[in-house]
């Protein structure tokens, strides 16, 4: 791997190598506790990421044992003496940077080796997949120190329902990773380390076989429909539909699918 292919920021560094970007959060000492600086780091890498054509999915994963341990406690020390304005304006650097990976055009795969609590909860809820070892453990958490998961609930809600997630919010529990894979936090649950990265690889592998404009629409797609009437889901699908079938990449599909079964 050439130099050029690793970026290493402060708290971050990224790789992109075969298709795939990894986003390593690299705090293993402070258990890659969120702060401003990360934040922002993690923003310009998935940006970089989402704007690479090289890149047909992304991973984000975290150094050490844990995954993301939430805010970190100089970060919250500093935040009670900020002003309504500074908290507005570092709320949005957070909710910014969750809707970059949300909206990402490629897909997003959440690596969690180890526990993903309060805002490192809510990072492996907006990625379009989470890979979990058995051994995680999962938690909104912020109502125990008098604060409110309030910028992941909003994605939250449009990803699961509230049936299986509402309690979570209100009680701030710390849930092991099978019940958090009966409650629809993540995709695949695995036993060990091992397992977890032969199912990332095969996610990677079949995402870089994906036509890419074919998952960036679907991807919006999914974004757009959300809460739309079934009438306006349904007109919006036809439409986007008959585009589809206009892109290179669809025509050359269909193609290799006659010649292959006039071959055949």
């Amino acid at each position: 791997m050439s130099a050029s292919n690793i970026k290493t920021y402060s708290r971050v560094v990224l790789t992109v190598e075969n298709g795939v970007g990894q986003i390593l959060l690299n705090r293993p000492e402070k258990r890659n506790a969120l702060d401003r600086t990360m934040v922002e780091e993690l923003y310009a890498s998935i940006k970089e990421c989402s704007e690479d054509e090289s890149v047909r999915s992304i991973v984000i994963s975290g150094a050490g044992t844990v995954f993301c341990a939430g805010a970190d406690l100089a970060y919250l020390r500093e935040l009670s003496s900020y002003s309504i304005t500074e908290n507005m304006e570092d709320s949005a650097a957070l909710a910014r940077t969750l809707q970059a990976i949300w909206e990402s055009p490629k897909p997003v795969i959440a690596r969690v080796h180890g526990h993903a609590i309060a805002g490192g909860c809510g990072l492996a809820t907006v990625c379009d997949v989470v890979v979990a070892v058995e051994a995680a453990k999962f938690g909104y958490t912020e109502v125990g120190i008098g604060f409110i998961p309030a910028i992941v609930m909003a994605f939250l809600l449009r990803k699961s329902p509230q049936m299986l997630t509402r309690e979570l919010l209100l009680s701030g529990r710390v849930v092991s990773g099978a019940e958090a894979y009966r409650r629809g936090l993540i995709t695949t649950l695995v036993t060990n380390e091992e397992e977890l990265d032969r199912e990332i690889e095969s996610l990677t592998t079949a995402f870089g076989k994906a036509d890419p404009t074919a998952v960036r629409l679907t991807k919006e797609m999914m974004g757009a429909m959300d809460g739309m009437s079934l009438e306006a889901a349904l007109d919006y699908a036809s439409r986007m539909n008959a585009a589809a079938r206009m892109t290179p990449g669809c025509q050359a599909g269909i193609q290799r699918f006659l010649e292959k079964a006039e071959a055949s």
